[in-house]
């Protein structure tokens, strides 16, 4: 029987060895063997499980292991500890390592070895992907469409592609311990102090210690308090300071501030851009968009611009986005460009997964969910904005409470801090005292002196009131408000009073 063209070719190449170079780590654990301080070099990004042969993924961990612990690592020492491994003994024992040690030429190339070990390990992962991927396709699940096939597969690809791992699974106290320290580390070398992404509000960054990684804030008020404009103004000051610092595997990081995307679900990308300039170059917006700008404020429009179009901050204005579609873009970004700060405006305006909601209490939950995980998932703080039920409005004192938050009370269960902004002087100027019948002129000037006292006292001036913080004190900042160019910004010294209070 004559077999049909190409089917030896075909049946030569059905097994394909995953790619791997032996060499490579046989020249890196002699290198690490003779000379310790070789292990510096790589121990950064390079990890037991990132070898091929698994006898030399133990060896690398031994030898981390004496290192970490300030003694030598070399075949003697090893010899202890690696005596009765069984894939050791299978090629060689101690002497093995004898012979690591022995064959080495040079270690100025250690750590290119090195990286190519750390990029074959991503190789090898990728094609398990890669199968995992067709088979999933080939299964054809009626729970799951092929866009969640697709995202789901974004996901993976993502996770490989920054850390090189494809599933979690449980991490040791001492690297919890570890990872913490170094962000105290880094807190106590910024300037400012902070363990988070700053949002330029002396007095906010005081209270909330920066933005966290892997924190949801939700920003809740009623409409004109100025929520979107507060949600601006910190993604601005995170993106103007932004300063990126580079890793031994040439990967860049924020060393301060952040690459902040901003998904503006209610305005579009000009109309964000147009607020930003009015609050950068001080001119009324809508003088912009009227064009009634005098040659000084467009001057000053001009020169705001230019030192605005550096900004690492990006504008998604698509509307009714879905969460998953919110994930896809957010990976997306921080695969290209990095990411460190994610602002929604607003999660009402957000989809859940399902084309059709029948309920908007769990559509609502899932989006909290999804954006916790967002979070979680990229390491990055997420601020999202939302509305606040209309029972405010019924309250003698309207300051928000939690239970103000509208449509689900899983927006205070998946957040990790709850901000509300309020502004006592948008009440006040609509609440301008008349003349109550057979009220003296004495009464009624004295309660008209109260009235102009309070609006004084809060004039150009809004409260955001910490209502919830699973990592610090809540209690009430004040900060200055402008309201011609929509700004808010540090209250003066003298003007300033702080309350704290702890859950």
């Amino acid at each position: 029987m004559v077999s049909p063209p190409g089917a030896e070719e075909h049946s030569a190449t059905t097994f394909r060895t995953p790619p791997h170079n032996y060499e490579a780590e046989q020249a890196l654990l002699g290198a690490i063997l003779v000379n310790n301080r070789t292990y510096e070099k790589v121990s950064e990004f390079l990890r037991p499980e990132h070898f091929a042969d698994p006898a030399h993924a133990r060896i690398f961990d031994a030898c981390g292991k004496l290192i970490n612990r300030g003694q030598i690592a070399n075949p003697v020492t090893l010899k202890t500890i690696l005596e009765q491994d069984q894939a050791l003994a299978e090629i060689g024992g101690t002497h093995y390592l004898a012979q690591l040690a022995g064959s080495v030429v040079t270690i100025i190339n250690a750590e290119d070895y090195g990286r190519l070990i750390f990029d074959l390990h991503l190789r090898r992962e990728l094609i398990d992907l890669g199968e995992e991927l067709v088979n999933d396709a080939f299964q054809g699940d009626v729970d799951t469409s092929a866009l969640d096939q697709i995202s789901q597969a974004e996901a993976k690809l993502y996770e490989l592609g920054t850390t090189g791992q494809i599933e979690g699974g449980f991490q040791d106290f001492k690297t919890a311990v570890i990872n913490a320290v170094h962000m105290a580390e880094a807190a106590h070398k910024r300037a400012g102090q902070l363990s988070g992404v700053p949002t330029g509000l002396r007095d906010l960054d005081k209270k909330l210690g920066g933005l966290h990684p892997s924190d949801l804030l939700i920003l809740a008020g009623r409409p004109s308090m100025g929520k979107t404009a507060l949600a601006t103004n910190i993604a601005f000051n995170a993106a103007k300071r932004y300063r990126e610092e580079v890793d031994a595997l040439g990967n860049r990081k924020a060393a301060d501030g952040a690459v902040v995307a901003f998904f503006s679900l209610e305005m579009s990308a000009e109309q964000l851009a147009t607020r930003i300039l009015s609050e950068q170059a001080e001119v009324q917006s809508h003088k912009i968009r009227q064009g009634e700008m005098s040659n000084e404020e467009f001057q000053r429009l001009v020169l705001a611009a230019q030192e605005l179009h550096a900004l690492k901050l990006y504008i998604d204005d698509t509307p009714a986005l879905s969460i998953s579609a919110v994930r896809t873009r957010c990976r997306r970004l921080k695969r290209q460009n990095g990411l460190g700060l994610v602002v929604v405006d607003y999660l009402q305006l957000l989809r859940g997964s399902s084309t059709r909601s029948e309920n908007r209490v769990q559509e609502v939950s899932e989006i909290t969910r999804g954006l916790k995980a967002l979070a979680k998932e990229l390491d990055v703080p997420v601020i999202a904005l939302s509305q606040l039920s209309r029972s405010v409005e019924s309250r003698e004192d309207k300051r928000p409470q939690l239970s103000d938050l509208r449509e689900s009370g899983s927006i205070e269960q998946d957040a990790d801090i709850v901000m509300f902004v309020f502004r006592e002087q948008y009440y006040l100027e609509r609440a301008e005292p008349a003349r109550r019948p057979d009220e003296s002129d004495d009464k009624f000037n004295d309660r008209y002196a109260a009235w102009q006292k309070r609006c004084e006292e809060v004039w150009n001036t809004g409260e955001v009131i910490v209502a919830k913080q699973r990592h610090g004190p809540v209690g009430t900042v004040r900060l200055f408000f402008n309201g011609d160019y929509t700004k808010f910004g540090d209250l003066a010294e003298d003007r300033y009073v702080s309350s704290d209070s702890y859950e």
